[in-house]
Order: C-alpha cells, then sequence, then structure tokens
C-alpha cells in the first residue's frame, strides 16, 4: 500500500514538475532574460531555441517573446509571479516563428495583450507548416493547450508602452529581415534592444525563402547607428553592443558573394563555392544552412529578374 500511494505521489511530481527548467541571465537591473538552446527544435530542447525577455517597469512587467508552448509561458510567468509579484502587463512576439509564437496561446487565455508586427497576419496563414516541428519534440501533455492565436495589437512602424519608471518602443527597423513581421523592442533607459532574429548569435544565419538581404541590412545598419549598451539577439548568449556585428559582416558577404556570382552566371548548384564564409564556422549548423543561404539568395536574385 505505501509503494502504491509513493508511485502516484511520484506520478503527481511529475505531472506538475517544470518541463523546461528556465534559468535567468540578468542584462540589467530591470532585464532578464532567457537563453535557448543554439538547436532546431528537439525532443531535449523541447522547441526553447529562442531567447526570451523579461522587462521589469516598475508597475508591471513586460514578457519579450512568447515562447514555444503553452506549458513553456506558464513556467515563465509564475517564476515571474514568484520572483516580483507583479502581473504581466503586455507580450511582444518579434516575428511569426513557432519557437517564439506558440506559448502566445496562455497569455490569450489570461487575457494579456500580445503585440505583433501587423504583417504577422499574413505570414501565419502563410506558413502553418512552421508550427508542424514543435508537436513532433514534445509530448501530448507537453504540447497541450498550445495553438496559433491572433495578435491583439498590431504595429506599424512604432509602438510605445508606458511604464511606472521608464517606457519600450516596439519598432519596425525595415520592411523585412530573416521574416517581414521581424521587429525590435527598444528600452532606452536601459540602453538596451532586443532584436529577435535581425540578430544571430551561436548559431548559423539562416537566410529564408521570406528573407530580404537589403532591408536586412538596413536594419542591422539603423542598430550601429544606435549604438546601445546592451544588443540581445533571438538566437544566441552573447548581448554587448558589438553581438550584432557578425551578421551584419556575414550578410554583407552573402549579398556580394552571391550577387558577383550570379551576374558570372555560375550555376545555382555551385554558388556556395563562391562564397567565402569560413570565418563564419564556429556558428552551429554552419555547414548545412551556409550552402543553404547562398542557393536561396540565388533564387530570391531570380525573382527579381
Amino acid at each position: 500500500m505505501k509503494s502504491f500511494i509513493y508511485i502516484l505521489l511520484l506520478l503527481s511530481f511529475n505531472l506538475y514538475a517544470d518541463v523546461y527548467k528556465l534559468k535567468a541571465v540578468n542584462v540589467t537591473s530591470n532585464i532578464d532574460c532567457y537563453i535557448g538552446d543554439f538547436n532546431p527544435p528537439t525532443k531535449e530542447n523541447k522547441g526553447f531555441v529562442s531567447n526570451v525577455c523579461s522587462v521589469d517597469m516598475g508597475d508591471s512587467i513586460v514578457i519579450i517573446e512568447a515562447g514555444p508552448t503553452y506549458v513553456f509561458a506558464k513556467e515563465l510567468n509564475d517564476l515571474i509571479n514568484k520572483k516580483y509579484n507583479k502581473k504581466v502587463s503586455f507580450i511582444i512576439v518579434t516575428n511569426f516563428h513557432d519557437d517564439r509564437y506558440t506559448g502566445a496561446s496562455y497569455y490569450k487565455e489570461k487575457n494579456i495583450p500580445i503585440i505583433a508586427h501587423n504583417t504577422i497576419i499574413k505570414e501565419l496563414k502563410e506558413n502553418p507548416d512552421k508550427f508542424n516541428r514543435i508537436p513532433r519534440v514534445t509530448t501530448k501533455e507537453e504540447y497541450a493547450k498550445s495553438k496559433v492565436v491572433k495578435p491583439d495589437i498590431l504595429t506599424n512602424d512604432k509602438y510605445n508602452i508606458k511604464g511606472k519608471n521608464f517606457d519600450i518602443e516596439v519598432l519596425k527597423l525595415s520592411k523585412a529581415s530573416n521574416s517581414v513581421s521581424d521587429i525590435a523592442v527598444y528600452i532606452p533607459s536601459e540602453n538596451f534592444i532586443f532584436t529577435g532574429n535581425i540578430v544571430f548569435n551561436g548559431r548559423m544565419i539562416k537566410y529564408a525563402k521570406y528573407s530580404n538581404i537589403n532591408e536586412w541590412i538596413k536594419a542591422l545598419e539603423k542598430i550601429e547607428k544606435m549604438n546601445v549598451k546592451y544588443v540581445m539577439g533571438g538566437h544566441g548568449k552573447e548581448f554587448d553592443k558589438d553581438s550584432y556585428k557578425p551578421t551584419l559582416e556575414y550578410l554583407k558577404l552573402l549579398n556580394l558573394s552571391v550577387r558577383t556570382a550570379y551576374e558570372d552566371d555560375v550555376d545555382r548548384d555551385e554558388v556556395s563555392d563562391y562564397v567565402d564564409d569560413k570565418k563564419f564556422s564556429y556558428y552551429e549548423h554552419f555547414s548545412t544552412i551556409s550552402p543553404s543561404n547562398a542557393k536561396t539568395l540565388y533564387d530570391h536574385l531570380e525573382w527579381e529578374e
């Protein structure tokens, strides 16, 4: 009988144990960030592959990125409640990707406003396959109640959130970068900007079918001119003032190399051989993503004609 009760208690404990075991990295006295894994969604990381941050506004908490699942968002919200004993007032989602968006289903249930760029609606409709990854690497219990929900507040070029101690600016830095819906979160008083997928560190930059290389470079050059102290990308643990530079350097190199090869009538299947980007080989997944980036940009050049 005792062993039976012990098993029930153990099962009960496991049911409510934290799935993601979140640990904060303190960026400033008012900003904590949670660093995602450098791999694509796997059974080990359960989709937590993008950085997420919480901002203490004095009277409330603003969360940047909803995370990959309902369970993730709930765990983060519970953690914040214990630490600050303050309500979460807004969720900012910087693009439509599942690893940073699906957790919005938790906040939707709690009637906490979700902020995103107005182009996200179109991207969500056009890319339903993007939301097949995380269900494959999580159990039914871990993915329970996770779903795609509509944002509550759609921004255009800029949206301000006013807090007791300081304000937050949600900015559209260019027409598109990694995705069309990419936005950044700037907190002037903290000298901090969260860039989402405009900046990659730790894992290879991904140039996708919906990316725009010229506009992406434009966004990074705006960040460069802002000269802020802390630049937290969507991937990677670096957040110093120069953390955006490798992404900018790589994209300029990719752009010049692929355009030159294209103009020289290099075949698409050989174009990656003309991109000398080995200095970025320290990135995780460099060998698989680098050739794909060159071919995707090559395809974009063909569409321009």
